[in-house]
This record gives structure tokens, sequence and C-alpha cells, in this order.
């Protein structure tokens, strides 16, 4: 499996941008029933990873960090294995380093925000803010 992360860049503070995480094709091949959740994460400097969202190829609701909400929509192209990150009124606080994840269908909501529940990463994407 792998993922590729993109679309990151340098931004003024209330810009946008949207990140692109495309899976490779037999992804589906490697989880139960061929379903897989494909997560979110950003980490910026001397900080933990942070959870934004997370998106199941078998459709389901698209669950988000309660800060992101609103300014962050992530939605899944089923038929390019692609998940997408739209970001607006970005804030120099939204600088970081942002990954894409895929882990099982099945894990559960409470589960989501845990890095070690995820079997492959993304390389990450540069995003940074100035004001």
């Amino acid at each position: 499996v792998q993922l590729q992360a993109s679309g990151g860049g340098s931004v003024q503070a209330g810009g946008s941008l949207r990140l692109t995480c495309a899976a490779s094709t037999h992804t589906a091949n490697f989880y139960s029933m061929g379903v897989y959740t494909i997560t979110w994460f950003r980490q910026a400097p001397g900080k933990d990873r942070e959870f934004i969202s997370a998106i199941r190829r078998n459709g389901g609701n698209t669950h988000y960090t309660d800060s992101m909400k609103g300014r962050f929509t992530a939605s899944m192209d089923r038929t390019r294995n692609t998940v997408y990150l739209q970001m607006s009124s970005l804030k120099p606080e939204d600088t970081a380093v942002y990954y894409c994840a895929v882990g099982p269908g099945g894990l559960r909501q409470s589960d989501l925000r845990k890095t070690d529940v995820y079997t492959y990463w993304g390389q990450g994407t540069q995003v940074t803010v100035s004001s």
C-alpha cells in the first residue's frame, strides 16, 4: 500500500489549500471486505501528531476534531481511492506537516485519533501559514 500526500504549500492567514491523499489501487485488498479508513493528521514542530479527520471507503459519517469542524472538510473520490482535505480560513497555528494514513474500516470512533491503529502512512506535506 502506498499513500501519496500532496497539495501543501505556503499561504497567508485566511487563505485556503486543498490537500490530496492518493492510495494505491490495491489498498482494498489489504482490509476486510475491502473497507478501509483514510485519516488526516498533522504534526507541528515539537508537538504530538494531531488527528484532523477520518473517512471510510464504504461511506458513513466523516469524523473531525471539533476545533477544525467548519474550516476543514474531508471528502473521498472512491473511484480514484483519493481523499481530499479542503482547508479554509487558515491560521498561523495550522502550520504543520500534514499526513494521511490508512487503517481498517471497522475502527471505533474512539480509536480514530490513535496513531498506532493505522497501518500505512504517507510521507507528509508541509503547510505553512503566515500572518
